[in-house]
């Protein structure tokens, strides 16, 4: 009979905290499947997303924790879930009922490498387990079906979804773009009416199943699609991409200002080439400036989720449609990508358990 009880290990891992969440693990729930084996233990660790960019030291954290606080225990293992958290709404679950999380991905210009963003954040987070989708919602100008290397058609079940577009699937993403539907070589000449509309389509008529993020690659600017988009369901949050110069960031300024009027969270800033390394010399060139993003981010308090530098390797592979996370996954570049998605989820996971604590205490101070 072991000497061991599942107390003695709850109260071990009460000093264990996630760092971004800053509570420890048995509060927020996180310690599932506990078992006692003679001496050995065994439980699993219930993250917000399988994004978590602090999973591996969460992971020592608890096998050091029970080390100390229960010297007796024999073999330790410490399993690693996930169960990715969900923005609730209304509107959300009518529309997009099994999609836990939307998240725009936008730009205050063109020309910054939106896009190239948005499709590599996406097939990161997929590589790292979450369930992905990604909707080009801008319809004059999509780039998605080149970036993703697609040129076939969507299908449409013919049986009890009768009308639901079938979302392509590549890299471990579902995917739809306007793209699909016209030729690559006719210009979309709609009324901001029409473009909007299509965007709504995009959601309700295609089906999604189950995803853990849908990200939105929005068009530039704050016109009709961006408002058109937080008026039908409201996002979970939103990433503003910029470049270093001032030029951009004057256009990214007036994306937060839209968000923030439409009550849309940003959960970052990204700085795309943000710096060049020479491949000869390792010498380092600001060639659009230095450190805008950060100043952009640190001016509105929001969190700064990385610089991506300038890489010829970036650009080929959106356009021969191979991701350069999926591509050349071993790279710099793409690590640095990688991260910068996992800083994005876990900024989604602070926010919606904040949100639900803050939801908590206003019904507790209602019942007294």
């Amino acid at each position: 009979m072991s000497n061991i009880s599942n107390n003695d290990i709850l109260n071990a891992l009460k000093n264990v905290y996630d760092p971004d969440l800053r509570k420890d693990l048995v509060t927020l729930g996180m310690i599932k499947d506990v078992k006692i084996d003679g001496n050995d233990v065994s439980f699993s660790v219930e993250l917000t997303t399988p994004a978590c960019p602090l999973k591996d030291k969460i992971k020592s954290d608890c096998y050091d924790a029970i080390k100390k606080d229960i010297p007796q225990a024999g073999k330790v293992t410490v399993n690693m879930t996930s169960n990715v958290k969900s923005h609730i709404n209304d509107k959300k679950e009518l529309i997009l009922p099994k999609v836990k999380n939307t998240i725009a991905v936008a730009s205050g210009k063109g020309g910054v490498g939106k896009s190239t963003v948005a499709v590599n954040l996406a097939v990161a987070l997929a590589k790292d387990g979450a369930k992905v989708g990604i909707l080009d919602a801008d319809i004059y100008g999509p780039s998605i079906p080149l970036m993703l290397g697609i040129n076939d058609k969507p299908k449409v079940y013919q049986d009890k979804d009768l009308g639901k577009i079938v979302p392509l699937e590549k890299f471990g993403l579902k995917i739809m773009s306007i793209g699909f539907l016209v030729d690559d070589q006719t210009p979309v000449i709609w009324r901001g009416p029409m473009a909007s509309g299509a965007v709504k389509q995009f959601m309700s008529d295609v089906n999604w199943g189950e995803l853990d993020y849908l990200i939105f690659d929005l068009p530039p600017g704050t016109g009709d699609i961006q408002l058109t988009l937080v008026q039908t369901i409201p996002l979970t949050g939103a990433v503003i991409v910029t470049t270093p110069q001032e030029v951009s960031l004057v256009d990214a300024r007036k994306g937060l200002l839209m968000f923030d009027r439409v009550n849309v969270p940003v959960f970052g800033i990204v700085e795309n080439m943000s710096y060049f390394l020479a491949p000869d010399t390792g010498n380092r060139y600001d060639i659009f400036g230095n450190g805008g993003g950060l100043k952009l981010a640190t001016e509105n308090n929001i969190e700064f989720l990385g610089g991506i530098p300038i890489d010829p390797r970036i650009r080929v592979g959106g356009d021969t449609g191979k991701p350069i996370v999926y591509d050349l996954p071993d790279t710099e570049y793409a690590q640095i990508i990688q991260e910068i998605s996992r800083k994005l989820a876990a900024q989604i996971s602070i926010h919606l358990i904040s949100k639900a604590a803050k939801k908590v205490e206003i019904s507790l101070g209602n019942e007294n």
